[in-house]
């Protein structure tokens, strides 16, 4: 009787791997690659790099050719192209960040839309050693938080609007927070810009204090994004700002 070979197990965590060792056995001069190339590379047997070339083919990161062998399919350029623009917009953001907590002693963030949630994408931590613990990629839901106020204010309003936003204990009892919307070139929000920290340190009467430094730096971002237009909140306070509620300043 012949016993059959079991077949590789291919789920979970053990599978992610394999799927990545598969795709990053390519490497820089590679046209295409045949199979006996990727079991060489990546210490696999031909039967497991077929079953998981499959998922690969399926999300569009390979393709296989007329001849048998493979190659890096396109959703592998749209992905290089995300993390371009990434980096492309971190030159733009993190300076702008650096200085405003330099300035300020708060920790500045930019959060982006994520589905229903709010995402940081870039941060920059206070010095201080009581400050909020949230970190690059952590998401917070959008709830009354200045930030997520932000994220929901469309162009035209934002256009508008005459000082940051502001909250206290939104998303946490004891933070704080100011943020305005950024919009680029094409009148497309960016993000929102953040100071926050504890609410007992960032009152709103510190975040009053703030507010020139902080609607100078958003400014700063917006131009260097090249937006041309000038927001209302540019231009100074309104003279009731200390009287408004604490949704804003």
């Amino acid at each position: 009787m012949i016993k059959t070979r079991p077949r590789p197990a291919v789920s979970g965590v053990a599978s992610a791997d394999r799927v990545l060792t598969v795709l990053t056995a390519f490497q820089l001069g590679d046209i295409s690659l045949g199979l006996v190339e990727l079991a060489e590379r990546t210490g696999l047997n031909k039967s497991t790099i077929m079953r998981l070339v499959v998922s690969l083919e399926t999300f569009g990161l390979i393709n296989r050719m007329s001849d048998g062998r493979y190659q890096l399919a396109s959703e592998v350029m749209r992905l290089n192209a995300v993390y371009q623009d990434a980096l492309d917009l971190e030159r733009h953001v993190m300076p702008v960040l650096q200085a405003l907590t330099d300035e300020t002693g708060e920790t500045a963030s930019l959060y982006v839309r994520h589905g229903a949630y709010r995402l940081c994408q870039f941060r920059v931590n206070s010095p201080h050693r009581l400050r909020m613990h949230l970190q690059p990629g952590d998401m917070r839901p959008m709830d009354d938080a200045a930030g997520a106020q932000a994220l929901r204010t469309p162009f035209e309003k934002a256009r508008t609007l005459r000082d940051p936003y502001y909250s206290c204990a939104a998303t946490d009892p004891h933070a704080s927070s100011m943020a305005l919307p950024i919009f680029g070139a094409q009148e497309e929000l960016v993000g929102a810009m953040v100071i926050s920290g504890p609410a007992s340190r960032l009152t709103l009467e510190r975040v009053q204090s703030l507010r020139e430094s902080f609607c100078s730096a958003a400014s700063r971002l917006a131009r260097s994004l090249g937006s041309k237009t000038l927001f209302a909140w540019e231009q100074g306070a309104t003279p009731e700002a200390a009287d408004q509620s604490k949704h804003s300043l």
